[in-house]
């Protein structure tokens, strides 16, 4: 298999604890998503003004926004503990009665991909966050018992990547849900001079917007290439980078001006090259660029299809016009204008919207 792309690797243990570090630590520091820090704000400052613990929160968002970094931010706002935790670290009942049973009231419990979560455990959390108690089953068969367990007060913050696989009834338990939305440039440009303070980096303005517009949107995916444009000027003994270093570096580990890695431009390129730009269905794709399927579907789908530069037909992917003149290939008269209309029309004459038909792997 491919090497992992650079926007999409996975993180080394001293990776982690960096970015841990650039995490902001209350609302203030926290960069963008202005409707959200304001909504939680109040919530928050309300909480704290009635003595009470704040409302369950629920944050949802594509990855790298900054779910886990706010619910952090909560756990200091109201001054309390926090608890780590994942949905798919909950596979059983008893897991989560575990960990609500060792809670200290007012303390925060964060779960990530809480949509993961097994459903018996998500059955006795509904318990737990409306009425703070849990029903302990011991035994088995007629001869079982349910041994009801009072919890202190506490806020379950829960985030998502996948909110449309929460349960209605779950999500309706939340006091507050917060979407989190893709970062704009300058907003990204924030983030990178906040984290460039922090790691002593001399970056002029033209080197923050040049990292700041191949970031995807996403403030980690910045934070990560702003650390490999540092390896770089070391290495190269630049003491100030601009433009021209963070791009001759970021050109280096196959990032380009829009921000589209190895794997992006190789599905592009199969779709153009090998499929004459589509339809062509996922798992064929994928087998064209030497990925898994799933692969393909989850890192680099989601970032070209709001791109602009892929679509998603009942008959398979194609390669939108933008692909074409950003890859430097000419557009075929006539191919894509007819592909365009299958993103509306299914192959009996029906509409796409609203009677959706599955593709052709």
């Amino acid at each position: 298999m491919a090497e992992p792309s650079l926007v999409a690797a996975g993180e080394e243990p001293e990776e982690r604890a960096i970015e841990a570090a650039l995490r902001p630590k209350n609302l203030d520091d926290f960069v963008g998503q202005h409707r959200v820090r304001k909504q939680l704000s109040l919530v928050l400052q309300a909480s704290r003004m009635r003595g009470r613990t704040a409302d369950h929160v629920l944050f949802s968002g594509p990855p790298g926004l900054g779910k886990t970094t706010l619910a952090m931010i909560v756990a200091a706002e109201m001054n309390a503990p926090l608890r780590l935790s994942s949905g798919p670290a909950i596979q059983h009942a008893g897991d989560l009665a575990a960990i609500l049973s060792s809670l200290s009231e007012g303390e925060v419990l964060f779960l990530d991909e809480i949509h993961r979560m097994s459903r018996p455990a998500e059955e006795m959390l509904y318990m737990a966050m409306e009425d703070f108690r849990v029903d302990i089953v011991v035994g088995k068969g007629a001869g079982a018992t349910a041994i009801p367990l009072e919890l202190p007060p506490f806020t379950l913050v829960g985030a998502t990547t996948r909110a449309g696989l929460l349960p209605g009834p779950l999500r309706d338990r939340f006091g507050f849900t917060g979407h989190l939305e893709f970062y704009s440039v300058p907003e990204l440009e924030l983030v990178l001079r906040r984290s460039a303070g922090l790691l002593d980096l001399k970056v002029n303005s033209a080197g923050f917007a040049e990292i700041a517009g191949r970031s995807r949107g996403t403030p980690r995916i910045a934070n990560r290439l702003l650390r490999r444009v540092r390896d770089w000027a070391l290495v190269h003994g630049v003491e100030q980078i601009d433009a021209r270093t963070a791009s001759a570096a970021l050109d280096m580990y196959e990032v380009d001006k829009k921000g589209l890695d190895r794997l992006d431009r190789a599905v592009l390129d199969a779709l153009i090259t090998k499929f004459g730009g589509g339809p062509v269905g996922l798992s064929t794709l994928a087998i064209a660029v030497g990925e898994e399927t799933e692969t393909v579907e989850t890192v680099a789908e989601p970032f070209l299809v709001r791109e602009g530069l892929l679509g998603r037909t009942p008959r398979g992917r194609i390669a939108m016009a933008p692909a074409w003149t950003h890859l430097g290939y000419a557009i075929p008269s006539g191919v894509f204008a007819q592909e365009q209309l299958d993103l509306f029309e299914l192959e009996d004459g029906g509409s796409a919207v609203g009677d959706w038909a599955p593709e052709s792997q």
